[in-house]
């Protein structure tokens, strides 16, 4: 079997992106035609997000067809509707008698002080992204959900360099695959857990960057507004869960954000992860939400070491590899 070290190695998940790079702006379509158990965590304090509270363990669905993740802010969820045309002409959904009913949770961040914001991924980006997605490998960096993603906020945008779209994937001896796919779009910045590097994050007049807290104990007040950051994404592995079990995971998962992301979870992300379970595989939920966390942080330093700057954001290649 090929490994593509992304999500896609999990069986049943495909990855279709859509993006305009002149606007800066795009989505990321993660999609599970047949069907996976899935559930969901929300640890930012400024969530755009849609469907999610039917991933509760109480609520009746128990299996998505599709995590649409998107730039454009609210605004980016319309990009959702045009993931729910591309299932339904295909037969793919919830049957409820008088047809399907796809289910496709959401979530956004905010990229429009980036590119252009009268410009969102909608409906037709959203279809264009799932017409895209097949299993195999696909670029990180400045596209999909991450093409206008920017890292390193605490300091202002003007001091903040260029974020993007990751993917990583793990295998293991008893047949699990467990894979993570993310858009890091964060105020705090990007560390390297095996070796404390900074790689990217809020620059000082001379370009080097500073620790975020050191910025934020020099200012009484953040210079953001609320809601203009969040890294979203999806884990997913080929086990056995249960909606609630998938719960569980997607809130390991966010262990990886922890370890790649300084600070996290603030009241100016909106920070939120899927959690797919395609099935197959007997194993723990421990397993699968500590696997999943390391494939998350994987995941988060491959869009940051993927990312091409734009200008005004420069990226981790633009100060470490000139």
């Amino acid at each position: 079997m090929n490994r593509f070290n992304n999500i896609t190695d999990v069986p049943g998940i495909k990855v279709g992106n859509a993006e305009d790079r002149h606007a800066f702006t795009g989505c990321t379509v993660v999609l599970a035609e047949e069907g996976a158990v899935c559930g969901a965590d929300v640890r930012g304090s400024a969530p755009g997000t849609r469907e999610t509270d039917l991933l509760n363990p109480l609520n009746l669905v128990d299996r998505v067809h599709a995590i649409c993740l998107s730039g454009g802010s609210a605004y980016g969820l319309d990009a959702a509707s045009g993931v729910m045309q591309y299932l339904e002409e295909r037969g793919h959904g919830l049957h409820v008698g008088v047809g399907v009913v796809p289910i496709v949770p959401a979530a956004v961040l905010f990229d429009l002080s980036v590119g252009n914001p009268k410009v969102r991924p909608d409906k037709q980006m959203g279809y264009q992204a799932a017409s895209r997605a097949e299993r195999g490998r696909f670029p990180f960096g400045n596209v999909g959900a991450g093409c206008g993603a920017t890292i390193g906020k605490a300091a202002g945008y003007q001091r903040a360099m260029k974020g993007g779209l990751g993917s990583a994937s793990r295998h293991y001896s008893n047949g699990l695959i467990v894979g993570a796919i993310v858009a890091v779009n964060a105020m705090g910045e990007i560390r390297d857990p095996s070796t404390g590097q900074i790689l990217a994050g809020a620059r000082d007049d001379d370009g080097k960057i500073r620790s975020s807290l050191d910025w934020m104990a020099e200012q009484p007040l953040n210079p953001l507004s609320g809601g203009t950051n969040t890294t979203i994404g999806a884990v997913a592995s080929n086990a056995n869960l249960t909606k609630a079990q998938a719960c569980k995971v997607a809130s390991m998962a966010h262990d990886g954000l922890a370890r790649t992301i300084y600070p996290v979870h603030t009241m100016y992300d909106g920070d939120t992860l899927f959690a797919l379970a395609t099935g197959g595989v007997n194993a723990s939920v421990d397993l699968v939400g500590a696997a999943s966390a390391e494939v998350m942080a994987e995941a988060v330093l491959a869009a940051v070491r993927s990312a091409e700057g734009i200008d005004g954001f420069p990226s981790y290649r633009d100060l470490f590899h000139n």
